[in-house]
């Protein structure tokens, strides 16, 4: 009698338990990209900012900075208003990361299924191509999200923004900047990737067997983030500037525009935020989907 209880759902695990592991690691991702978003989506909207600054200044005038924006966002909007995009940013994250760690687990379990940990150039490829995957499907979103944060659009929802660029710009316009984004999204999430899991390894066992391993993945996250956000800045920059351009902007158009308004230091824009965002988030989302995971019985 008890046996049939269980069976029928007297255990919550229940029914979870039986779901294909791509599906937990779908929902632990989502869970993960939650929380990460709400936290961090401020340092996004600046970084936004930021890059679409119009080179307006006069020579001489003071560099506007991450803390000048910070504080003009807030006196003319309201601190709420450091969570501008909030709505498109979940809508793109949730279902972001989730099929961002569903793709790089089942691509994981499918070419590494004796347990073999990956090496570096491997781990490139398999966080490249989970990456590519979630970027590609979650590109529209991605468009909408960062024309909220820019200012220049007056959007009430996302489905309405959605229906608006379709109406005036066309569905192409929600696929701008595609190239930019995959240059900036694969190349990203395989450094971090590597560099996380070489990192990983180099913990001493004490600490990885430990209650405080949470923590040391943590700081293997953010070293990992730091140099993966170097490296692949200036695609967000060229990003940007394609995705809140209403003109079909190709790529070439973006990086002659920064370049000639903005110089080389235009492609490095808003790196701070950024650096700080992606460090911070990716290290939560990824301690928070292997704690998750683990919990669920499954190796990340």
């Amino acid at each position: 009698m008890q046996q049939k209880q269980d069976s029928q759902g007297g255990k919550p695990s229940s029914i979870l338990g039986k779901a294909h592991p791509a599906l937990k690691a779908f929902m632990c991702g989502s869970l993960s990209g939650t929380c990460s978003t709400l936290l961090f989506q401020p340092l996004d909207l600046v970084k936004t900012r930021l890059q679409t600054l119009q080179n307006n200044m006069k020579p001489g005038a003071p560099k506007v900075g991450m803390m000048t924006v910070l504080v003009q966002v807030i006196r003319t909007e309201s601190f709420l208003g450091l969570w501008k995009g909030v709505s498109p940013s979940f809508v793109r994250c949730i279902p972001g990361v989730g099929i961002y760690f569903s793709t790089f687990y089942s691509l994981k379990q499918h070419y590494f299924q004796e347990g073999r940990a990956p090496n570096a150039g491997e781990a490139v490829l398999l966080g490249a191509g989970a990456r590519a995957v979630a970027g590609v499907c979650m590109l529209p979103v991605t468009v909408i999200k960062t024309r909220f944060e820019s200012g220049r659009y007056n959007y009430v929802s996302v489905l309405g923004a959605l229906k608006s660029v379709c109406e005036t710009e066309g569905p192409r316009a929600l696929f701008s900047g595609l190239t930019a984004t995959l240059l900036r999204d694969a190349p990203f999430s395989g450094i971090y990737v590597m560099f996380y899991s070489q990192a990983k390894r180099s913990l001493p066992p004490e600490v990885s067997s430990s209650p405080y391993a949470p923590l040391g993945n943590f700081g293997c996250g953010v070293m990992a983030g730091v140099l993966a956000s170097v490296v692949t800045q200036p695609a967000d920059v060229v990003k940007t500037h394609i995705q809140v351009s209403p003109s079909h902007w190709t790529t070439k158009d973006a990086i002659r525009y920064i370049y000639t308004e903005h110089g080389l230091r235009g492609f490095f824009r808003g790196a701070v935020p950024r650096s700080l965002r992606r460090t911070l988030m990716a290290a939560m989302a990824w301690t928070v989907y292997e704690q998750l995971m683990a919990r669920m019985g499954l190796k990340s």
